[in-house]
């Protein structure tokens, strides 16, 4: 039988974790059409909105009743607006082990919110579902995720060369293809013991989120 990951939300001091609605459509395929977000995603180019309304309703909650991971909207707290998103996937049941990735919106960011967000749910991972490894693969001139992984604690183990495709400019205004390295980064239970206190002085949010 294929285990999967609870419906869940996560709530920290200033952002909710929680599955996809029908309302995020049109925040969504803002999101995904931002440049950063093109070059350093998957995601099709143009992103249109019946990509976003897939995504919404069959895709994100096949990653987890599948058992593959699971996908969520990241919002502010207050406003209930999305500002990003968060994902786990490639997920292995028996070595409990599973991979994080997150995209943040042009219109959050210098916030700290992937950061926070990956950190709750780093804890909400180890804690609560009892698995014993988190791991991130950032491109190695994606700074954002850079400075991401190590805020949060994860240790380096090494470079996938030429392992990633991501996407640049073209003089005509469109899109190409490039090759970059990879960077993987690991993060194990032991490695969030103090980490939680170090963020929250520096963001000015509580260490501990709440899940249900």
């Amino acid at each position: 039988m294929t285990s999967t990951f609870p419906d869940i939300s996560i709530s920290t001091d200033r952002l909710v974790l929680r599955p996809f609605e029908e309302a995020d459509v049109p925040a969504l395929t803002d999101m995904m059409n931002d440049e950063l977000v093109v070059t350093w995603t998957t995601v099709p180019q143009p992103f249109t909105t019946q990509h976003a309304r897939d995504w919404v309703t069959r895709a994100a909650p096949s990653e987890r009743t599948h058992g593959r991971g699971i996908a969520l909207a990241v919002t502010e707290f207050l406003t209930q607006r999305l500002v990003g998103t968060i994902r786990l996937q490639n997920t292995d049941w028996r070595c409990l082990s599973t991979e994080v990735r997150h995209a943040t919106a042009p219109w959050a960011r210098g916030e700290g919110y992937a950061s926070e967000s990956v950190h709750a749910l780093a804890q909400w991972l180890f804690q609560d579902q009892k698995f014993e490894r988190l791991e991130l693969r950032t491109a190695a001139d994606n700074t954002a995720s850079l400075q991401v992984a190590q805020k949060i604690g994860c240790i380096s183990e090494g470079v996938l060369r030429n392992a990633w495709i991501a996407r640049t400019r073209t003089e005509d205004g469109g899109w190409t293809d490039i090759r970059t390295d990879l960077i993987v980064w690991s993060l194990l239970p032991e490695d969030l013991e103090g980490i939680s206190e170090e963020m929250a002085e520096i963001a000015g949010y509580a260490g501990r989120p709440d899940w249900s």
